[in-house]
């Protein structure tokens, strides 16, 4: 297959009980987490590697400021809509899980991110592709910039442990 379009192919899931591997998640694990795929603002996605911490420690015969990529970093941000039933309740069953799920800083979740030529609406299978597994942990939820359009909320979690490029593992 050639190339593929970005969009509509970013598969976000979170977990709110930690995987047997969290470095290699199975099937079973991811499809019974929480698809917030639909639920989370395409605009805004962050959720990823960032910038390794840099070392200095060039010898004295050096004449340049050699650099070293030292500690990973990773960030995860994301703004999950709200989701009301009928009598403006929290529904969950329609999409209100994720911010259920982000809602109260200092959770601990396992967060994980496909981004091949799957849609994002397909289920995960054995030996996709995850570009990134985390630990996170929420932070409080800020308001957007933008208070108009859906309702909605920000989290900016703070990654525990990155795990970049691993695979769905088969099996329950």
């Amino acid at each position: 297959m050639p190339r593929s379009l970005a969009d509509g192919k970013t598969k976000f899931t979170i977990l709110t009980t930690k995987p047997a591997n969290p470095a290699a998640p199975t099937v079973t694990e991811l499809n019974a987490g929480i698809d917030a795929s639909c639920n989370v603002l395409a605009s805004d996605f962050s959720f990823g590697a960032a910038a390794s911490d840099k070392v200095n420690e060039g010898a004295l015969c050096e004449d340049t400021n050699a650099q070293t990529s030292g500690r990973s970093n990773f960030t995860a941000g994301f703004t999950p809509f709200r989701y009301f039933d009928e009598t403006g309740e929290s529904d969950p069953t329609e999409g209100d899980d994720v911010f259920q799920a982000v809602k109260v800083k200092g959770t601990t979740l396992w967060a994980y991110a496909r981004k091949t030529a799957k849609k994002s609406t397909d289920a995960w299978a054995a030996g996709d592709e995850i570009y990134l597994g985390a630990e996170i942990v929420t932070d409080n939820l800020t308001p957007p910039s933008d208070m108009g359009g859906w309702i909605k909320w920000r989290q900016d979690a703070d990654v525990q442990a990155g795990y970049p490029f691993i695979e769905v593992a088969a099996g329950a």
